[in-house]
């Protein structure tokens, strides 16, 4: 089966990390190769991010990994979105000049003429807001538009609003928070087979998303100190504690820990009199 992904770019670039890390590594024939393959069971084509969701919608590729902006901009019935991947995170957000008093996108009056890449959320945002605006399309740089005169405001993407701040823009509201997303082809999931890849496919890429930022911690700890231990290690269902063969003094507690905790964790293990407290990173973590 095939999956469209960007042809560049950091959501590119994450995602062949992400098929790397759960065991599909792509494989291509030459450097500038506009397909490839993964692992032994897909395809790989590489495609602009803004066209994937008309390639799974028309059936071109089963599976697609994209933005939700792209996809809910498009808003095709035969895309289905199976996983948020977590990385390419922005904000799809309504921008006014500096000087402008309004300080919300409900102020805004009809016919406000709105420069963005995304016609479609842009109408929908503003007409659940029951606000008839005037879109001017822009392939890019929409930042510039108001300053021309050729938008009131701007709809656009932004993940840190830096390039708002350098071009005399202040954000008034956010229309929808996106990531890159895993999506499918809903007529393709109407198959056994296909719903089957589907279902092992999300749960290999969900595996890598729930090992990061967990760390797997063992240590040998005083046997007459477990119930301490226990709340110390909580785990997914509480710490794997296994016996030491040294007359029975001390066990060894296996846990998965949360990376901002391991800080305290140790300190607290040592505290209890642990020792040979080893931590290691997680590769896979499947509930």
């Amino acid at each position: 089966m095939r999956i469209a992904i960007p042809n560049k770019g950091r959501l590119s670039e994450e995602s062949l990390k992400l098929f790397e890390k759960a065991g599909l590594r792509a494989q291509f024939r030459a450097d500038r190769a506009l397909v490839a393959r993964l692992g032994s069971h897909f395809q790989a084509i590489f495609v602009r991010a803004q066209d994937i969701p008309e390639f799974v919608a028309d059936g071109a590729a089963e599976f697609g990994i994209t933005g939700a902006d792209l996809v809910q901009e498009n808003a095709r019935p035969e895309v289905e979105e199976l996983l948020d991947l977590g990385f390419g995170q922005c904000r799809l957000i309504v921008a006014v000049r500096d000087e402008s008093p309004v300080q919300s996108p409900a102020e805004l009056p009809e016919g406000t003429r709105v420069a963005t890449s995304f016609p479609g959320l842009a109408k929908r945002y503003f007409a659940s807001l029951g606000t008839a605006i005037r879109v001017v399309p822009v392939s890019g740089a929409a930042e510039i538009a108001p300053h021309l005169g050729v938008a009131d405001v701007i709809v656009d993407l932004t993940s840190t609003g830096s390039t708002l701040r350098v071009n005399g823009l202040r954000e008034v509201g956010t229309i929808l928070d996106s990531s890159a997303r895993l999506v499918a082809n809903t007529k393709a999931l109407e198959v056994d087979d296909a719903r089957r890849v589907a279902s092992d496919l999300t749960t290999a890429l969900e595996s890598v998303l729930r090992a990061r930022r967990k760390r797997y911690l063992m240590s040998n700890v005083p046997r007459d100190r477990l119930d301490e231990v226990r709340r110390v290690l909580p785990g997914i269902s509480g710490p794997t504690i296994v016996d030491v063969l040294d007359q029975g003094r001390w066990v060894a507690a296996h846990a998965v820990v949360d990376e901002d905790e391991l800080y305290d964790t140790i300190a607290r293990l040592k505290a209890l009199g642990a020792e040979g407290i080893l931590v290691t990173r997680i590769e896979r973590l499947l509930p």
